[in-house]
């Protein structure tokens, strides 16, 4: 289980987990698929530079930190759908991405929307 607990953005206090269960609260009512989506461009002085240094080679720090923004962004989304749902919990979350234009990305943060009951 992860459990959000940065000092900001929506996904503060917020339980999420991967598996399909949360071993210390028990699900009592699941509301749904909920997710996040961000579309984002790196841009063409970034994109240019984050070019030259893929012909490098090694670790393109600008892509790296465009994506990992892209997937806080996606994620706040994510919980904010899933709080207008009413629930308190998110399991089985994902992220997924496509390019969906010629330097655009599609980041997508989703899972299901649950209620979850007092830790036990």
């Amino acid at each position: 289980m992860v459990e959000a607990s940065g000092t900001q953005g929506a996904a503060s206090q917020f339980p999420i987990t991967t598996a399909l269960e949360f071993p210390e609260w028990a699900v009592e009512r699941s509301l749904g698929m909920t997710f996040g989506v961000v579309v984002r461009s790196m841009g063409a002085a970034k994109g240019i530079t984050a070019g030259f240094r893929a012909l490098a080679g090694g670790e393109v720090k600008q892509y790296t930190k465009l994506v990992e923004d892209s997937r806080r962004h996606a994620l706040d989304r994510l919980i904010e759908n899933a709080r207008i749902l009413g629930a308190n919990a998110i399991i089985s979350m994902r992220f997924d991405s496509s390019e969906v234009g010629q330097g655009l990305t599609e980041i997508v943060a989703y899972g299901t929307a649950v209620v979850v009951g007092d830790r036990t």
